[in-house]
């Protein structure tokens, strides 16, 4: 089964607008054809996951229990956990698995993830060679606009999400 990889915040409380969305995404990946890969602990990653797998989805947790050790290992909602020693490799396979990227709401850590995933794309597009789908939440680009060495160009490997039906639209696009 292909996955798709989604970021977001792990401090996101259940029953808040920002859980409620994250669960949506979840079931829109699942309903799409989808897995989810998330970093696999709660917040949005535990609101993905329980989204997609209620609507039949694959849930994937790359978790990384030498960064996080009060963490007791992945949400209820993970069927396969691949813990990663370090918080590089941990990013670098959330990468590698998945054949597209969802950018929810978060803080540094889901900011580092969209860094590198739009890092690995800007190269790609370099050397002329294809590169994964990057679907982030409208809410990211008050920050991420063209200033100091960001480009219009740069921004075009970003598709903004302001709707689930945006979701749904970027998930049709992505291989199958």
């Amino acid at each position: 089964m292909r996955l798709v990889a989604v970021f977001g915040s792990a401090r996101c409380a259940p029953q808040t607008p920002q859980y409620l969305e994250a669960y949506a995404w979840g079931r829109a990946v699942a309903r799409a054809g989808f897995g989810v890969v998330t970093g696999g602990y709660n917040g949005s990653m535990e609101a993905v996951s329980h989204g997609a797998k209620e609507a039949g989805g694959l849930v994937v947790g790359v978790t990384a229990p030498p960064l996080f050790p009060t963490r007791k290992g992945p949400n209820d909602h993970v069927d396969l956990e691949i813990p990663a020693p370090t918080l590089l490799t941990r990013i670098e396979r959330l990468l590698d698995v998945a054949v597209g990227y969802l950018v929810l709401p978060g803080g540094v850590g889901t900011l580092t993830e969209l860094m590198a995933a739009w890092n690995v794309a800007m190269i790609a597009q370099m050397h002329g060679l294809p590169y994964r789908p990057i679907g982030v939440h409208a809410g990211w680009m008050e920050l991420l606009r063209p200033q100091l060495e960001i480009a219009p160009a740069h921004l075009e490997l970003l598709s903004v999400l302001g709707s689930l039906e945006d979701v749904e639209t970027f998930l049709s696009g992505l291989p199958r």
